[in-house]
C-alpha cells in the first residue's frame, strides 16, 4: 500500500507527500529493527542469568569437592607418614594400627566433577554470556587445570598401592576396606569433610591374621621406598591445590559464600 501511494505521488509530483511516506517507511524499519534488537537482548539476558546461576551452583559444589580433596589427601598423607616411620623403625606401632595406616596410605578420592554448565558454554561458544569476569575466569582456570586429574591418577596408579595390594590376601583387604575405609559423605556436607578416612577403627581381623599381614608388609623390601615416593607425590599435589592454585581456591571460597 505504501509503495502504491509513493508511486501515485510520483506521478502527481507531490514531493512533500513522497518525503512523508518515505519517512514513515524508514521509521517503521528502524522501529522494527529496534524491537528485534531489544527482544534479542532480552532473550540473551535471560540466558545469561540462567547460565550464571547454574555455573555458580556448579562452582559451589566444586569448592566443596576441592576442600574435600585437601582434607582427604591430608589424612592419607598422615597415615602414610605414620606407616613409613613404623617401617623405618623410627616409631613403634602395634600391628593392627600399622596395618590400618598402611592400608589408608593406599587410598585416593575420586568423585564426579560438576562441570556440565561450563562444558555447554564452551561447546556452544557462549562463555561470553558469563559477564562476571571473576566467575568466568575462575571456571576456565579450574576446569582446565590438570591438578585434580593428576592427583587422582597418581593415587590410582601408585606403585605403593600396587605393592600393598599384592602383599595381602583379598579377604584381609576387604576387611580393612569395610571397617577402616572411607566413610560415606553427602555432597555439600562441609562438616563431614574431616575424618572421612582418619578415624578410630578396628580391622575386624583375628590376632593371627593381623600379625601375619603386618609381618608380610614389614618384610617387603620395596614397600618403604614406594611409600616414600607416595608421600612425596601427595605433598606435591597438596602444594598444587593450596599454594600454586591459591587464586582459584580463594575465588571458589568467595563464590561458595565463605
Amino acid at each position: 500500500m505504501i509503495l502504491r501511494r509513493i508511486l501515485g505521488h510520483l506521478e502527481r509530483q507531490h514531493w512533500t507527500a513522497i518525503a512523508l511516506d518515505l519517512a514513515v517507511v524508514v521509521l517503521g524499519v528502524f522501529i522494527g529493527m529496534q524491537v528485534s534488537n531489544w527482544n534479542q537482548q532480552r532473550i540473551e539476558n535471560q540466558q545469561a542469568e540462567v547460565f550464571t546461576n547454574h555455573l555458580i551452583a556448579d562452582l559451589r559444589e566444586e569448592y566443596w569437592g576441592y576442600q574435600l580433596l585437601i582434607a582427604y589427601n591430608g589424612e592419607v598423607l598422615k597415615n602414610a607418614e605414620k606407616a613409613a616411620r613404623a617401617l623405618d623403625g623410627k616409631d613403634a606401632l602395634e600391628d593392627e594400627a600399622f596395618l590400618v595406616s598402611a592400608y589408608r596410605a593406599t587410598q585416593y578420592k575420586q568423585r564426579l566433577r560438576r562441570r556440565s554448565t561450563y562444558d555447554e558454554l564452551i561447546s556452544t561458544g557462549s562463555i561470553g554470556l558469563i559477564r562476571d569476569q571473576t566467575l568466568r575466569e575462575t571456571a576456565m582456570r579450574l576446569y582446565n587445570s590438570p591438578t585434580i586429574e593428576n592427583l587422582v591418577r597418581e593415587g590410582m596408579q601408585s606403585r605403593y598401592r600396587e605393592a600393598f595390594r599384592m602383599s595381602l590376601p583379598n579377604d584381609v583387604q576387604r576387611a580393612l576396606s569395610r571397617n577402616c575405609g572411607d566413610r560415606y559423605i553427602r555432597t555439600g556436607d562441609f562438616a563431614a569433610i574431616h575424618g572421612n578416612l582418619d578415624y578410630p577403627c578396628a580391622s575386624g581381623l583375628s590376632g593371627p591374621v593381623i600379625a601375619e599381614s603386618a609381618k608380610s608388609l614389614r618384610s617387603n623390601p620395596t614397600l618403604l621406598p614406594l611409600l616414600r615416593l607416595r608421600i612425596a607425590d601427595i605433598e606435591t599435589r597438596l602444594v598444587d591445590l593450596t599454594s600454586n592454585n591459591r587464586a582459584i581456591l580463594e575465588n571458589l571460597r568467595v563464590i561458595g559464600g565463605e
